[in-house]
């Protein structure tokens, strides 16, 4: 390990105890989202934290039409030069399997409780990698900004999506990195995401006189079929980006995740819905997909007169940054000098919120103590020494782009 890394270690050594309590207060909060509570209060905390050491923070107003509780984005920053580099986290969770998940646990070196790796613990690792990197001058002619956001459980629209929206994501930036729980990989790309509601209207009738309604259900069946059909294909479309050796490499399309209608057993539904949830390779056209899904839907509902209404109820674009890129080549010397061995570049079978910076021509990536297959179960939890290690990565990475 390099003289940088063992001072960084120490100085992080010294405050474990403190990040583990910050942890304790940020699991406590119960920002469920679904239905986004608790943001406020949270804000405040992660604010009062950020102050405590050093780092400047400073509270965006969130505008705009949401459902969320007091949301507001924390933004904070360590150095003042003029490279950049961006931190981000989301401070809201899923919601909770028990109530005692909002008490964080200490069990056989695990740290236990929802958003201890998706991703409060994250959260605490950047802060503190940070503020390592202040301390003990590694950050040179350089600055990291600290973006903290809520609603990334429900599509980060309110949230990053402000931070894009409102130009307050700096183009010019060198690289961002979020602290999803990717293990001991780093997520160098993301799927994009097309969510669809297929709505149908007919004619109600008593179950006596049914031949007089239009059954929406049957309809509904009908038109799902195919998109089946569709999803089966797309499952086949491997994607070239190296994954978890476990999960599927073609694009995931979920048809029917959700779907209601009707007022009785005895009536013919008058109306009927179902939802349509996609995960798309970044090699796909989400465009051309998009229009290929709504073909298939007018098609089918066409050949039995189905009166039908699509609505796009969410479209977000993939992320993909090449591994051999300078930034992601510095971040995997940074993971290697702190794990001992060498780091691998892998795709995230999800949709990350580095598709915003992505965007705007950003490398971004996603590196995080923690482990998906955890991450929104009922034993969620966080190996205590990956959460030291991680925000050593991350006190290593500020030195190696800004220096």
């Amino acid at each position: 390990m390099s003289a940088t890394a063992e001072h960084v270690t120490a100085w992080l050594d010294r405050r474990s105890e403190e990040m583990v309590s910050l942890l304790a207060d940020l699991v406590a909060e119960q920002t469920e989202n679904p239905p986004g509570a608790g943001l406020g209060h949270c804000a405040k905390i992660l604010v009062d934290a950020l102050d405590r050491l050093g780092l400047a923070p400073e509270v965006i107003d969130i505008t705009g039409p949401h459902s969320l509780e007091d949301p507001a984005i924390v933004r904070a920053h360590a150095g003042s030069g003029s490279k950049l580099l961006y931190f981000h986290g989301h401070y809201d969770v899923v919601p909770v399997q028990d109530r005692g998940q909002f008490t964080l646990r200490r069990q056989g070196g695990k740290l236990i409780g929802r958003g201890t790796a998706d991703m409060k613990g994250g959260i605490v690792s950047m802060v503190y990698g940070a503020a390592a990197a202040q301390e003990l001058g590694l950050i040179g002619d350089g600055r990291v900004v600290i973006h903290l956001v809520p609603d990334e459980e429900t599509g980060s629209v309110v949230g990053a999506g402000h931070l894009r929206a409102h130009d307050l994501i700096d183009p010019s930036a060198l690289a961002m990195v979020t602290a999803e729980p990717s293990g001991s990989a780093i997520w160098n790309a993301a799927r994009g995401a097309i969510s669809l509601k297929v709505s149908f209207a007919g004619r109600e009738a008593h179950v006596g006189q049914a031949a007089f309604g239009v059954n929406t259900f049957a309809q509904m069946v009908h038109v799902a079929q195919p998109l089946l059909a569709y999803a089966a294909e797309l499952a086949d479309r491997p994607t070239g980006y190296p994954m978890d050796p476990a999960d599927p490499t073609g694009s995931m399309v979920l048809i029917g995740g959700r779907s209601g209608g009707g007022s009785n057993f005895n009536v013919v539904p008058p109306d009927c819905w179902f939802t349509v949830d996609s995960r798309f390779n970044p090699e796909e056209d989400l465009e051309a997909e998009l229009r290929r899904m709504q073909a298939i839907i007018r098609t089918a509902a066409a050949e039995v007169d189905a009166d039908v209404t699509v609505e796009v109820t969410q479209f977000q674009p993939p992320a993909g940054t090449p591994a051999d890129h300078p930034a992601g080549a510095a971040l995997a010397r940074c993971v290697e000098t702190v794990r001992g061995r060498p780091a691998t570049f892998e795709m995230c079978g999800g949709i990350l919120e580095n598709r915003w910076y992505d965007q705007l021509g950003i490398p971004a990536f996603a590196y995080g103590a923690g482990r998906l297959d955890v991450s929104h179960g009922p034993n969620e939890n966080v190996d205590e020494q990956e959460l030291f290690r991680a925000a050593a990565v991350y006190a290593l990475y500020a030195a190696e782009l800004l220096q």
